[in-house]
């Protein structure tokens, strides 16, 4: 279906495609995976023919057609169910035909080929899709222009998939969906008829709707079998073999390098050797592959800690409107230590539950109690188009930081995953990584008790989402997690609450049974085994206990440096009463008295460093063997 032969292409010089070479087959399903910034998308515009190669080829099968979600969001008076119908254009073009013919000839076939191409059943077909994809029955008759833009893109991705093309080209499909709308996708993408070709960093799609993955690094593509899990796998053993093969060969050059310079001189072990000489010459080094570090998030906690409950919600109820609430009888508790995955389709009220816990809109019934003084950190994708788009990340954190150094302000900008050179780009130059970076960066400046993560990891590759997910399982306070990432919820939270009927209420099954009552039975045979629950559960549990092992540690950790901080608190103070003038000739006694508790001070502070130190860096030594 697709070849794409010794591939080579520059974008500004820059070498993003280096002699790539893969084969995609007919009907086969295969992921693209890489870092952000590594030409994933720039192949896909080589294969459309919006981008010319350098050199080599990409070759789709002549005749094949070739899908892909349109970069412009439709709009317009047209119907959503109409703009999905229209993408099958030579269903479209019959029916238009079919309207006028009047030789019975052609009228027969197109008849004919009408019903070879299921046409009458089309509407039943896009309206599932659409449905799928989380646009209600009345949704589907409303004009293009009632909707958002993400919405739009959603139905540019149902458009597509009705079409079903022989070629199928997504690039990161699922960013504008929600759980539900992921999980339907990776359902229909396993029965897709056709071959498709997807970029995309969320592991339980590519685990479940692919049957390769090719890897894109430096410029070349290696292809692998099996899902996101299995590639993962074999990469790691083919690194631990590769680095074990390197550590062989290096051994060897060192007892070959020994023998030349021990005899190189000697006349009876001249032949010898000149022989390792050569083997030296001639010994090719290990290619080893070893992933560049990807810079981590920080979420601190608030320095002030709160009791429990910080927020409890009774009866509550509210919305936009006092007759109309969105969502009531709310009956909810959140504390200090949960991690609370919030699930529900799109528009059943998760992203108001969300503004209600911010302030941004009122409790109409009940009662909501929190903490006067609780902080509350909030990252949601609108927040992102928020950021001043003439502003650089540099701009951005100087507000912020007006008293503290460039040096310490740009050391901050580095510590989140933005280097020198991008710290004066303009916002809207940044990279959707980059953008999200800044942003949670932000919203997280002071410390919080409480963070709510709205659709954290768009934009985000594989390598930092793990690097998410490291940071939420070792952040010490609560967090609400809305996503449509599966493994991030799986892997972070510890119970689920699901928005629905007007209401949000824990709901007590895991991510599967919710899945299992989304989708039909039929729906469900044929995937891939999954992991069990207890198997998930055990890693929610292992995550849970790694941050109660942790916390005894860090409190030690910052019951000293407390004790040290008030230690230099009192040495200040006796500082000062030495330095008054003249106390050594007005009163001797107390000035001796002074020296001497100034010594002590001295000792106690050196001796309370010394146990910080210790008690910090055990605090970190755990940190890592817990992998947090």
């Amino acid at each position: 279906m697709l070849h794409v032969n010794d591939l080579t292409c520059r974008i500004q010089g820059r070498v993003l495609l280096d002699q790539a070479t893969f084969h995609l087959p007919a009907k086969a399903k295969m992921g693209l995976v890489g870092r952000n910034g590594t030409g994933k998308s720039t192949l896909l515009r080589v294969i459309r023919g919006e981008l010319a190669a350098d050199d080599g080829e990409a070759r789709v099968r002549p005749g094949a057609r070739v899908g892909s979600v349109a970069q412009e969001a439709p709009g317009g008076p047209v119907s959503i169910l109409d703009f999905v119908l229209s993408a099958d254009t030579e269903r479209t073009a019959l029916m238009e035909e079919a309207e006028t013919a009047t030789d019975p000839g052609r009228i027969a076939e197109i008849q004919t080929r009408l019903a070879d191409i299921s046409a009458h059943s089309a509407e039943a077909r896009a309206g599932a899709i659409l449905h799928g994809l989380g646009f209600s029955t009345a949704d589907q008759l409303r004009p293009c222009s009632d909707f958002s833009g993400g919405w739009r893109m959603r139905a540019a991705l149902a458009a597509t998939l009705f079409a079903e093309p022989d070629l199928l080209l997504l690039d990161e499909p699922t960013n504008y969906l929600d759980l539900e709308g992921a999980m339907w996708l990776e359902t229909h993408l396993r029965r897709f008829p056709g071959a498709v070709l997807l970029i995309s960093h969320d592991r339980e799609l590519l685990n479940s709707a692919v049957d390769f993955i090719a890897h894109l690094k430096n410029g070349k593509i290696t292809v692998w079998e099996g899902g996101y899990d299995q590639f993962e796998r074999q990469l790691a053993e083919r690194q631990r073999l590769q680095m074990k093969l390197a550590e062989k060969q290096e051994a060897e050059r060192r007892h070959l390098q020994a023998f030349v310079d021990r005899f190189k001189a000697k006349a009876s072990k001249a032949k010898q050797a000149q022989s390792r000489v050569k083997r030296l010459e001639k010994m090719q080094p290990v290619a080893t592959s070893v992933d560049d570090p990807v810079a981590p998030f920080d979420l601190p906690m608030a320095q002030r800690r709160m009791a429990n409950p910080l927020v409890r919600l009774e009866d509550a109820a509210t919305g936009y409107a006092e007759d109309r609430p969105i969502l009531k009888g709310m009956d909810l508790r959140i504390d200090i230590d949960d991690r609370i995955g919030l699930l529900g389709r799109n528009g059943a009220g998760k992203s108001t539950l969300a503004k209600l816990l911010t302030g941004q809109i009122p409790v109409q019934a009940g009662a909501m109690r929190m903490h006067k003084k609780l902080q509350i950190a909030h990252f949601a994708q609108h927040q992102i188009d928020a950021l001043s788009p003439e502003s650089s990340a540099y701009d951005h954190v100087l507000e912020l930081m007006e008293d503290a150094t460039e040096a310490q302000r740009r050391a901050r900008l580095a510590h989140f995953g933005l280097p020198g050179d991008r710290q004066e780009t303009p916002a809207k130059s940044l990279s959707g990584g980059e953008k999200a970076r800044l942003l949670m960066n932000l919203i997280s400046f002071d410390g919080a008790h409480l963070l709510i993560l709205d659709e954290p990891t768009n934009h985000l590759d594989m390598d930092s989402r793990a690097a998410l997910m490291t940071a939420i399982n070792a952040y010490e306070g609560a967090v609400i997690i809305i996503s449509h990432d599966r493994y991030l919820i799986e892997n972070c939270v510890d119970r689920l609450w699901l928005a629905a009927d007007g209401t949000v209420a824990p709901y007590e099954g895991d991510i599967d049974e919710y899945r299992r009552q989304l989708l039909r039975p039929e729906d469900e045979a044929g995937g891939r085994a999954r992991a069990k629950p207890d198997q998930k559960a055990e890693r929610r549990r292992d995550a849970a206990g790694a941050r109660a092992k942790l916390k005894p540690l860090k409190a030690e950790a910052e019951k000293w440096e407390r004790e040290a901080a008030r230690l230099k608190d009192v040495l200040e103070t006796i500082d000062k009463g030495l330095a008054t003038p003249g106390l050594w000739e007005k009163d001797p006694g107390l000035a001796a008295e002074l020296n001497k508790k100034r010594a002590r001070a001295e000792e106690l502070i050196e001796a309370t460093e010394m146990k910080w130190l210790e008690a910090d860096d055990a605090y970190e030594t755990a940190r890592t063997e817990a992998g947090v």
